[in-house]
């Protein structure tokens, strides 16, 4: 296999009777199916939308997402012009997901001078869903270094002190896709949920050029100073979700930010790197290690020239780090490892382990080993429904059994 036609390359079986060849269109599909479930989208408007998608047609993909959301938008507008806030509200939340779709669909573009635009009409119909929504809602700026991180602290009725769901994006989902992977399932429960753009997530990266960070106790501790000081957040109930590459996030936040009474990782991640590394030829590797950083760029540029696929990936997944060059990037990457400190961890963890998960296979029970805190390791199957990472079409049976343990551990 080239290096061109193997970098991120994922387990083709675990996609054998997927809806589409493409991996990236497939995945993304179980994700906004996954979405209804909390009403994030609604299944004849998704699968409508794709008559006419080839697996190579990146332009066709990203247009049917935008003039999706657009459509959607404009209904919720309506809606809301005329005094029905609960059917405006229901159709900004959709909006805001297939927006959220597009976004992440512009690097399959040839220009993608589009990116920013089509994230602040995601962000638009994110916010007019809050605007809208039934459910009580604050917007907060977290303090951060020497500015702040914007957040929105969602909360049951009721002026009571409360447990509380910090949420941890991971590496590109919408903040909207938080909703639906247990934001509204922990309001159901009787939590208040935290949701914010961190370093290098949406907003963050988008706008104010913010990487991201791999020491994220930096970022979660301010949170948790700033949640403290809450009259309606009980202090001794924190609980901290991470979905995807917030499964490496929170681990490491738990490792120095002990405050946490209970965390749980979506799937559990040790070393980021191996996602990106696990496909590179062992003889690219090397050059890597002896910091041949001239040769490696030169190589990896001549396998980026032979394959359209391939770059894009790279541009997609390389953007947050804002570095310059597939070397630096790289070792930007590989300072993404919780080995040398997971075993200062003391926080109970649950942690996901998805059959098929096609990212970072086995580093779920890899984390259980390496914390020094009590964890949970959790299968998900394809017998269930459940498999793939992040369970993408089985959230209402990740949120049984997220909730459940995190009762059990808040003694809720």
């Amino acid at each position: 296999m080239s290096l061109a036609s193997s970098l991120f390359s994922h387990p083709h079986q675990a996609f054998s009777t997927g809806f589409y060849r493409n991996e990236s269109f497939d995945y993304e599909l179980r994700i906004l199916l996954g979405h209804a479930t909390y009403g994030a989208s609604d299944t004849g408007e998704v699968l409508s939308s794709l008559t006419d998608i080839g697996d190579k047609d990146h332009e066709g993909w990203y247009e049917a997402w935008f003039d999706l959301g657009s459509r959607i938008f404009e209904q919720a507008e309506a809606s809301a012009n005329a005094g029905h806030p609960r059917s405006a509200s229901n159709a900004y939340l959709r909006a805001a997901s297939y927006f959220g779709v597009a976004v992440n669909a512009v690097d399959g573009l040839n220009d993608d001078s589009v990116l920013v635009p089509t994230f602040r009409h995601h962000r638009q119909a994110w916010d007019r869903f809050v605007d809208t929504t039934a459910q009580p809602v604050e917007r907060v700026r977290i303090p951060y270094e020497d500015n702040t991180m914007p957040g929105y602290f969602f909360r049951p009725p009721g002026e009571v002190r409360r447990p509380t769901l910090i949420m941890v994006n991971g590496s590109d989902g919408p903040i909207s896709s938080l909703w639906v992977s247990g934001g509204a399932g922990a309001l159901e429960r009787g939590y208040n949920v935290l949701m914010f753009d961190g370093p290098g997530q949406q907003s963050m990266l988008f706008e104010h050029n913010v990487p991201f960070r791999h020491d994220w106790e930096a970022v979660i501790t301010p949170i948790v100073d700033f949640l403290v000081d809450r009259p309606d957040v009980d202090a001794s109930k924190l609980a901290m979700y991470g979905i995807s590459q917030g499964g490496y996030w929170v681990p490491q936040a738990l490792a120095f930010e002990h405050r946490i009474a209970a965390a749980i990782a979506d799937p559990g991640v040790v070393d980021v790197s191996a996602s990106w590394l696990k496909h590179i030829p062992r003889g690219m590797q090397n050059l890597l290690d002896e910091g041949k950083a001239e040769v490696f760029d030169r190589d990896m540029a001549m396998g980026m020239r032979a394959s359209k696929d391939a770059a894009r990936l790279w541009r997609f997944r390389s953007r947050p780090y804002l570095t310059e060059g597939y070397y630096n990037t790289l070792v930007e990457v590989r300072k993404y490892r919780l080995e040398h400190v997971a075993g200062s961890i003391t926080t109970p963890m649950m942690i996901t382990d998805p059959e098929g998960e096609q990212f970072w296979p086995g580093q779920s029970s890899r984390l259980a080993e390496l914390s020094g805190g009590p964890t949970t390791v959790v299968p998900f199957t394809a017998a269930e429904g459940a498999n793939l990472h992040c369970q993408p079409m089985a959230r209402r049976l990740t949120d049984q059994r997220m909730f459940d343990w995190l009762d059990e551990q808040l003694g809720l």
